[in-house]
C-alpha cells in the first residue's frame, strides 16, 4: 500500500459474530460495535479491513438446520458445509452492508483462498483490489472461499488467512477478536490460577505448547491457529493483538502504551 498511515486488519470469528451453537443468527450488537469501530478508525485517517468468519453458521441459521453431521451421507459433510456457507455468505454481507450504511459506508466482499494469496499474480491482484476499495472509501470484508476449495473450510477459522492478508497489504496491526482475554500460561478452564500473557516477542515451542484447540461446534479456530497467525505477523514485521470481543470498542484508542489489554505479539 502506498498510504503513509498503514491500515489495520480486524479478524472476527464465528463464535464472536454468530454464537457458539450451530443455528444461532448474527449478533447484532457485535456487528453494530464493529461498524462503529470501523467508522471511528476511518475518521482518524486510517483504513480498515475486516476478515470475517460466520458464513456457515448463518447458513445453518437461515435454513433452520441443526445437527448437520447427522444430515451428511456417505462422507459428504464437507460438501454440505460448503453449501451452507454459500447461503450464509448472502446473509453475512447483507448484514454488514445494512449496518455499515448507518455510517454512510459500504462493504465490499472479497473471497480468498490460501493458494491465491501465495500465488504472485493473484496476490498482486488482491492487493490492487483492496487498494481500490480503500480509494472508494469501502470497507473490504474478507472471508475464505469455502464453497470452491474443500481444504479451506477446515483451516483455522480465518486466523491464518487474516495474518496473510495483513502481511500482504502491509498492515500496522492485526486484531484478532475472540471469546477469551488472550493467551494464558496454562488452560484457564482447567487452572483457575492461569495468568494472562500480555506480551510475546517470539513464538517458540513453549508458546506453541500452551496453545489449545477450538471449543465451539461452528468455529474451527483456537489459540493454536492464532499462534500460527502470530508467527506470520512477526515474520512480516507487524503486530498481532489478541483481544476479547468485549474490548472491541477500544481498538480506535489502542496503542503501544496500552499493551496490557489482551495479548500483543510483536
Amino acid at each position: 500500500m502506498t498510504e503513509k498511515i498503514k491500515p489495520i486488519v480486524i479478524k472476527i470469528g464465528t463464535t464472536s459474530l454468530t454464537g457458539r451453537k450451530a443455528g444461532e443468527g448474527i449478533n447484532s450488537d457485535v456487528l453494530a460495535s464493529l461498524a462503529n469501530v470501523s467508522a471511528a478508525v476511518m475518521k482518524q485517517g486510517q483504513r480498515v479491513v475486516i476478515v470475517s468468519s460466520g458464513a456457515m453458521g448463518l447458513g445453518i441459521a437461515t435454513l433452520g438446520l441443526d445437527n448437520i453431521e447427522g444430515r451428511a451421507n456417505n462422507g459428504e459433510l464437507t460438501t454440505l458445509k460448503q453449501a451452507l456457507t454459500s447461503v450464509g455468505q448472502v446473509a453475512l454481507m447483507n448484514a454488514y452492508e445494512a449496518e455499515f450504511s448507518q455510517h454512510e459506508l459500504h462493504a465490499g466482499q472479497v473471497l480468498l483462498t490460501h493458494r491465491g494469496l501465495n500465488d504472485p499474480e493473484r496476490s498482486s491482484t488482491i492487493r490492487r483490489t483492496i487498494a481500490k476499495l480503500f480509494e472508494l472509501n469501502i470497507v473490504p470484508i474478507i472471508n475464505e472461499n469455502d464453497t470452491v476449495t474443500a481444504a479451506e473450510i477446515e483451516f483455522g477459522d480465518n486466523d491464518t488467512l487474516s495474518a496473510e492478508v495483513a502481511a500482504l497489504i502491509g498492515a500496522e496491526t492485526l486484531y484478532i477478536l475472540t471469546d477469551t482475554e488472550g493467551l494464558y500460561d496454562s488452560d484457564p478452564h482447567k487452572n483457575p490460577n492461569a495468568k494472562l500473557i500480555h506480551k510475546v516477542t517470539k513464538v517458540d515451542d513453549h508458546i506453541r505448547n500452551i496453545a489449545g484447540g477450538s471449543s465451539s461446534k461452528t468455529g474451527t479456530g483456537g489459540m493454536a491457529s492464532k499462534i500460527m497467525a502470530a508467527e506470520i505477523c512477526l515474520k512480516a514485521g507487524l503486530r498481532l493483538h489478541i483481544l476479547n470481543i468485549d474490548k472491541l470498542a477500544l481498538i480506535p484508542s489502542l496503542g503501544k502504551a496500552q499493551e496490557a489489554v489482551g495479548t500483543v505479539f510483536g
